[in-house]
């Protein structure tokens, strides 16, 4: 058994290939058990903010200058269901391939399970880190980029949250009931995507829309209104809180100031209405869906964004009726993406090597072949669940679009589905297949061919069936 520290720099100095072979991931798989007697929960929360200087969003925009608020990584640990199940949320803007595969090993090692029984996904909040171990290595070769992610900080981060796993799991608690309820979000949420007569983008709507009257003015499309929320009890108190909703959380970012943004404010104002539950925010299927219709970039849109926020997961709560847990089952399912066909690796490289062009056009192509990388390695991508009674929570990778969070509801009218995006950020964007020929700036970053909407559906099939 490796020491903690022995472990973080072994797995940080590990390529793709050998990450695969000395740490095993998950094969399809599942699990369901009946006997939940001996169930029991503990939550963990670590600071995760980035040093002053450090990258945010990969390097392309101002780096660490100071800070507004902290980023945290919060999560559960789950015993007694067969190897113990960890779930956190990271208020990072990703983490990718061999980053995303390491962060799972370490709390894996740090529960006494293995990876594919851990779920990390990102809040995807921008003026945060964007970490993948493979684009650093590519990026350091270049010695005049801005970094990626610094493995220094990154061990660091992974040795905190093993510390905190380790005191959570002395603290346990008998975990016996579960609930779920869902609030109306008034005002957040807007679709991006907007089709001319043609069939392609005709107007397009990010994070913010100011100074821009035309793109406010548009209708507020194709969104899920509804925040849904699980929450954990131990008998009569309520452990922890799931929060899910699905929009880009940004409301203004670049200027170097750390933030969790409006959806860590509302998930931190609702952590101190209820300091006795872990409260996590998990964001949902978001690439297509962002606050562009309600939000101006000013210091009042992010007021607002985080109070209607809020208000939604106030009114999640109230629906909770606690019933006793009867079933408890965790499932996997590896797929393996198709790369883009248009990327060359040798033509993408020639660009990072090109110091004529400007950062974004060397450190984001570093992703890319990051990606081709890993792709040729053939290490897949891994989905979970988790389905306690009639619950399922479906966690997805990338920035999925929200048009997979609807179809996953779809395929199980049963069950409450709360889905959770933003895991492994190999991908980058996943459109649907009809998505493709619209064109827009999504298809543009996706770096899977149309295949991974049918590909992507019958795993999500899989899990909730």
């Amino acid at each position: 058994m490796f020491s903690r520290r022995e472990f973080l720099e072994l797995s940080a100095g590990l390529g793709m290939a050998p990450l695969l072979n000395v740490f095993e991931l998950g094969s399809a798989a599942a699990e369901e058990i009946s006997d939940t007697s001996n169930l029991a929960i503990s939550t963990f929360r670590f600071e995760v903010s980035p040093p002053e200087g450090h990258s945010l969003c990969g390097g392309w925009i101002k780096p660490v200058v100071g800070y507004d608020d902290e980023l945290e990584a919060i999560g559960v640990v789950i015993t007694g269901a067969g190897k113990p199940i960890v779930l956190c949320a990271v208020d990072w803007t990703g983490l990718l391939n061999s980053a995303h595969i390491t962060w799972r090993n370490a709390l894996a090692e740090a529960a006494g399970t293995t990876p594919e029984r851990v779920a990390v996904q990102c809040v995807h909040q921008h003026n945060a880190p964007f970490a993948c171990l493979d684009a650093e290595e590519i990026i350091l070769e270049q010695g005049d980029l801005p970094h990626i992610i610094e493995k220094g900080y990154y061990n660091d981060c992974l040795e905190r949250g093993q510390k905190a796993i380790g005191e959570a799991l002395k603290q346990s608690v008998p975990l016996t009931h579960i609930a779920s309820g869902q609030g109306m979000v008034e005002k957040v949420a807007s679709n991006r995507r907007f089709l001319g007569a043609d069939g392609k983008i005709e107007h397009w709507r990010g994070s913010a829309a100011a100074g821009s009257d035309v793109l406010r003015e548009l209708p507020e499309g194709l969104v899920d209104p509804w925040l849904k929320t699980v929450a954990f009890y131990s008998n009569e108190k309520k452990v922890a809180a799931f929060h899910y909703y699905a929009t880009h959380p940004m409301s203004y970012y670049g200027d170097g100031r750390v933030t969790s943004d409006f959806a860590g404010l509302a998930r931190k104002r609702r952590q101190t209405d209820e300091p006795g539950c872990t409260h996590i925010y998990f964001t949902g299927c978001s690439g297509n869906v962002a606050a562009g219709k309600y939000n101006d970039g000013s210091a009042k849109a992010r007021a607002d964004l985080t109070n209607r926020l809020y208000a939604g997961i106030v009114a999640s709560e109230a629906e909770l009726k606690p019933q006793p847990i009867s079933s408890v089952g965790w499932k996997t399912q590896d797929i393996l993406p198709v790369p883009r066909a248009s990327f060359n690796e040798a033509a993408i490289m020639e660009g990072i090597n090109n110091k004529e062009n400007p950062v974004v056009h060397r450190n984001r192509p570093s992703y890319m072949v990051s990606w081709l990388r890993r792709c040729a390695n053939r290490i897949p991508i891994v989905l979970s669940s988790l389905a306690v009674n009639d619950i399922a929570l479906l966690h997805l990778p990338a920035e999925s679009f929200l048009e997979y969070q609807l179809r996953a509801q779809q395929l199980a009218p049963g069950k409450f589905v709360a889905t959770a995006a933003y895991g492994d950020g190999g991908p980058w964007y996943i459109p649907t297949a009809e998505a493709y020929p619209q064109g827009g700036y999504e298809v543009s970053v996706a770096f899977c061919e149309p295949t991974m909407d049918p590909m992507l559906m019958d795993g999500i099939g899989k899990l909730l069936g």
